[in-house]
């Protein structure tokens, strides 16, 4: 025997039609003629709003295009696309989903699970710079969870000390910082060690990290210790996207900056004053056992 709904009956979680009884059959275009919220309030609730793609004007859909055109496979360039949209917004924003899955022939939830899965593509808008302290084993002994705690209680907009890829100030305009603490930086000879907009700064103290981040909210590019210039994190995003400044001679400038230190050759320069060298290969290596067929 069918029942009646009472009152109080959930479609999804949602009540509808308190005080009325409704049938409990039909697909789902009944229950938006028989609730009590109006049919345009119940379509915004179950149908996913297209994002507004306004921003990636003609000028970004050439670029996506050209990294299309680099790859065999389209939907290998939805990495450097993922960057190309940051570059734009900032962050990778449902919009910026939409984008990149239209320009590939992908689904949204294809998109979205690359750029969920990288630490890179950020799902918050950030600030004009991103600070990155490395927070792993050897960095964090020598003070790098002090120097990320301190930064937090520094930068914080309220009193409270900010979170992992919270943004002091307003997201994208000069002066604001996206403070993040990340895994392994690949420079433990180094550490403690941070990055802005993945540019080092090594051997950083509490002291030294918030004299750096007070810089660059007065606007000021403090050289980095080694590598490029220091720029904002969209041309960053832009140059990782595989575009890059028109006069090539600038740029080359910017990227010819010293990328080794000294401690990382101290160990190459040590085997090269005592006349070190590694075994000679033997003109006839062993053969490797042949791995066993399927």
């Amino acid at each position: 025997m069918n029942q009646p709904l009472n009152t109080g009956s959930t479609y999804g979680g949602s009540s509808v039609g308190a005080g009325e009884t409704h049938a409990a059959t039909g697909p789902d275009t009944d229950v938006i003629a028989t609730s009590a919220v109006s049919p345009e309030e119940t379509r915004a609730l179950v149908e996913p709003a297209m994002p507004d793609l306004s921003v990636f004007g003609p000028d970004v859909i050439a670029k996506a295009q050209v990294q299309i055109a680099t790859y065999p496979e389209s939907r290998s360039a939805l990495l450097p696309m993922l960057h190309l949209v940051q570059s734009v917004e900032g962050y990778v924003s449902q919009a910026g989903i939409q984008f990149c899955a239209q320009q590939l022939e992908l689904s949204n939830a294809e998109v979205s699970a690359v750029a969920t899965f990288y630490t890179m593509y950020k799902r918050k808008p950030c600030g004009e710079h991103l600070v990155s302290v490395c927070t792993n084993t050897l960095c964090a002994v020598l003070g790098g969870d002090a120097i990320y705690e301190r930064l937090q209680k520094h930068l914080s907009n309220d009193g409270s000390p900010l979170k992992h890829e919270d943004t002091s100030g307003t997201p994208g305009e000069t002066g604001s910082i996206t403070l993040e603490h990340a895994e392994c930086l690949a420079a433990c000879d180094l550490g403690p060690v941070l990055q802005v907009n993945y540019e080092f700064y090594d051997n950083q103290t509490p002291e030294s990290a918030v004299e750096l981040v007070d810089a660059l909210r007065r606007g000021e590019k403090p050289a980095p210790t080694r590598g490029a210039p220091l720029t904002d994190l969209r041309t960053v995003e832009l140059e990782l996207a595989g575009f890059y400044p028109e006069d090539d001679a600038e740029f080359r400038g910017r990227i010819d900056g010293p990328s080794a230190a000294v401690e990382t050759l101290r160990g190459a320069q040590l085997a090269a004053d005592r006349g070190w060298t590694a075994p000679a290969m033997p003109e006839k290596a062993p053969e490797l056992p042949e791995v066993e067929k399927k």
